[in-house]
């Protein structure tokens, strides 16, 4: 059976606070590459937009307004120590973002299991969390693109 990627959706999701723009980072019970934007599966018969939405709503109780697609593209392929455990031939993931917005005040909630934290970060805070080389400069472009939006 060939190798293939799973399709993925995320939300770069923004909240003003203040002057200054904050992006919503979560945390994965593991020990590598644990910070990331919130991220997950599309299922059978959902749009990216829909799986995004779930998702979100799924790992931090937030429903966030989207207010843009970004038309970037991420793809990764997952490590070897991984893929031992999977039973399928899923190789990693395709993640497509779109863009949301959260007014101040609204509290996220994460699950405990899938995800156990969560940090608001400015753009330059972003490297304090993200270390992997591509990933971190998708990060920082999303950021851009998701402020000129606001």
């Amino acid at each position: 059976m060939k190798d293939m990627y799973r399709s993925c959706a995320s939300v770069a999701v923004f909240r003003k606070n203040g002057e200054q723009v904050e992006m919503l980072l979560v945390h994965k019970p593991r020990k590598k590459d644990a910070w990331q934007l919130p991220q997950g599966g599309v299922e059978e018969g959902e749009s990216i937009e829909q799986a995004a939405l779930r998702e979100i709503q799924e790992e931090t109780g937030i429903t966030p307004r989207i207010i843009g697609n970004s038309g970037k593209v991420y793809r990764y392929d997952f490590p070897k120590s991984y893929r031992r455990f999977r039973p399928d031939n899923v190789c990693g993931q395709t993640v497509e973002y779109f863009f949301g917005e959260l007014d101040m005040g609204v509290e996220v909630t994460v699950d405990q299991e899938e995800i156990d934290d969560y940090v608001w970060v400015t753009r330059n805070k972003i490297p304090k969390y993200l270390k992997r080389k591509a990933y971190l400069k998708l990060a920082m472009s999303l950021y851009d693109d998701g402020v000129s939006l606001l």
